[in-house]
C-alpha cells in the first residue's frame, strides 16, 4: 500500500492571490512558517522553511512551478529515530508535495496538497499521519490569513 494522501480547501480570493501566499516567502512566513521562509518557490530553486515547533531550517527543493496552477516540492521525509532507537546513517529519503490551485467560477481558488513517498513502515505510516495534519492546519491558516488578516498559527505551538 502506497503512503499518501489528498487535502483540500477553498479560499475566498483569487487564484492569483491565494498561489502569491504560498509562492512568496514573506506571506509565506506571515501565516505558516512561524519561523520564517526564504526564497521565491521557482523551478529549480531551493528554499528554506523554519517553524517554532521543528526547530531548524529545513531545506525545500521546488521542482515545479506553474504560476497560480500547481507547486511541487521535494523535502526530506521526518521519521525520526525509530522508536526507542537512534537514527540510522543515510537513512534519509524524500517525500514529493504538489499543491494545485483551481480557479473556481465564484471567484473562489480550491487548493489541494498531496503528499507522497514514505516508506511503508511504521515509522513512514506515522509520519504521513503526521503530515496530513500538518497541511489541513496549512489550508486553515492559509484561509484565515488570506481572507482575514488573520494568523492562526501564531502563539499556537510555542
Amino acid at each position: 500500500m502506497e503512503l499518501k494522501f489528498k487535502v483540500s480547501g477553498r479560499i475566498a480570493r483569487p487564484v492569483e492571490e491565494v498561489f502569491e501566499a504560498v509562492a512568496d516567502p514573506a506571506k509565506l512566513s506571515a501565516y505558516f512558517t512561524t519561523g520564517g521562509a526564504v526564497g521565491r518557490m521557482e523551478t529549480g530553486r531551493t528554499v528554506q522553511w523554519e517553524f517554532a515547533d521543528f526547530p531548524g531550517a529545513f531545506p525545500v527543493e521546488v521542482v515545479e512551478v506553474q504560476p497560480n496552477r500547481r507547486i511541487v516540492l521535494k523535502w526530506e521525509a521526518s521519521e525520526g529515530p525509530p522508536e526507542g532507537g537512534e537514527a540510522t546513517p543515510g537513512a534519509a529519503y524524500m517525500t514529493t508535495v504538489t499543491f494545485t490551485f483551481e480557479p473556481l467560477d465564484d471567484g473562489r481558488t480550491l487548493v489541494t496538497i498531496e503528499e507522497s513517498g514514505w516508506r511503508e513502515t511504521p515509522a513512514g505510516l506515522k509520519a504521513a499521519f503526521g503530515n496530513c495534519q500538518g497541511w489541513s492546519q496549512m489550508l486553515a491558516a492559509l484561509k484565515a490569513w488570506v481572507e482575514h488578516g488573520v494568523n492562526l498559527r501564531e502563539g499556537f505551538y510555542v
